[in-house]
């Protein structure tokens, strides 16, 4: 009895011991994890290869903040500081974007259907709306017109599919334009102003256009989705409205200064090919930089001929020159071929680096080689 009774109690007691020397050991693994975890992100700081990766990133981000600051500073002359402020605590990425395209995209449209489609074939397309539709009014007639369209009503070769017409104060569009303030109504089923148009949707935003305090126009969008448009939709859209009234304003008084600032886009794209080294790219050409600075490729290749005096083939190719000439002379790149740093430095062939090479230094890539290594 006494014997069985000792047994129980040793397997007890072993049962204990084992479950305590458990406990034990985990709270060590998870102290230690804890302290690994903590000793790693101190190493990681100092390891060369964790400390590369954030310096990229910090410099991305800086790249990206000072494009943004750019672009920002490309609308300072369009718009109020309250508005800027807006921009900035919204979407200001895809807002100045979009702006920066659309701006640019208008800087050589001098009447008024080329503005107005423009508007809806080059920016409103970037939106992903269902439908828009601007309207512009007559006011010996009092009654909005239907101009340009995207969407539905665009039937093509800049036509409007069986354009109608709005009386002013008719419908929620002509409330717009009599009011000279915007709606956005959460569900046009519930709204008995609500005009059928090409087919039935469910919500819709209207936003005047206005010339000194004047509606000139209402910037129209409808959506099948109930409740579609939110504060991003009309502050966009409010943006757009007035980027539009100053183009109109500009074709009435046939002014042709441009609405854009040719000299704040040019330093962001000098900015990118210097700090950022774009031109290392050889694939990027005209519409490649033109969609990274989100501007119209045909306003950026006359910004550099009126602002550089060159072609935009000769602009980045001198910055390729340059790259390659300091790698030639450079100790570090003496194990890489000529034509190696010329691909390195973005030229896609051999031809085309010798050419651009000796057309702004007199010299072939392997004579400058040799000339600085002699020098040195």
């Amino acid at each position: 009895m006494n014997t069985n009774l000792l047994y129980n109690a040793t397997i007890i007691f072993v049962c204990l011991a084992a479950f305590v020397l458990a406990c034990w050991w985990l709270y060590r693994y998870q102290k230690n994890k804890k302290t690994s975890s903590f000793i790693d992100t101190l190493i990681g700081a100092s390891n060369p290869k964790e400390k590369s990766k954030s310096k990229n990133s910090e410099e991305s981000e800086a790249v990206q903040k000072a494009i943004q600051n750019f672009r920002m500073s490309g609308l300072n002359h369009i718009f109020s500081e309250e508005e800027l402020e807006l921009i900035h605590y919204d979407k200001p990425s895809q807002i100045t974007g979009i702006l920066s395209y659309f701006s640019t995209s208008l800087f050589d449209k001098n009447n008024l259907d080329d503005v107005l489609w423009d508007i809806v074939e080059n920016c409103i397309s970037h939106l992903h709306l269902e439908d828009c539709v601007i309207y512009i009014l007559d006011n010996s007639r009092k009654v909005l017109i239907q101009k340009a369209a995207y969407g539905n009503k665009d039937k093509g070769g800049r036509t409007i599919l069986s354009p109608i017409e709005i009386s002013l104060g008719q419908g929620i569009v002509g409330q717009v334009a009599q009011s000279g303030e915007y709606e956005c109504i959460y569900n046009v089923n519930y709204d008995d102003r609500y005009v059928v148009d090409d087919i039935s949707r469910n919500s819709e935003l209207a936003v005047p256009i206005k010339i000194d305090d004047k509606v000139v126009g209402v910037l129209d969008s409808e959506h099948s989705q109930e409740g579609f448009f939110n504060e991003h939709h009309i502050l966009l859209f409010q943006l757009i409205a007035k980027l539009t009234a100053k183009k109109l304003a500009q074709i009435d008084i046939k002014n042709t200064s441009n609405i854009t600032n040719d000299d704040v886009y040019f330093k962001e794209l000098h900015f990118l090919m210097k700090e950022a080294k774009i031109y290392r790219d050889a694939s990027l050409g005209l519409e490649g930089i033109s969609k990274m600075l989100k501007v119209s490729s045909k306003y950026l290749s006359q910004m550099i001929a009126k602002l550089n005096g060159s072609s935009f083939v000769d602009y980045v190719n001198k910055f390729r020159v340059e790259d390659a000439k300091s790698k030639l002379k450079n100790p570090k790149f003496s194990n890489y071929t000529v034509l190696a740093i010329g691909l390195d430095s973005g030229f896609n062939s051999k031809s085309t680096f010798y050419s651009a090479f000796k057309k702004y230094t007199g010299i072939s890539p392997k004579e400058y080689r040799a000339t600085a290594l002699e020098t040195e």
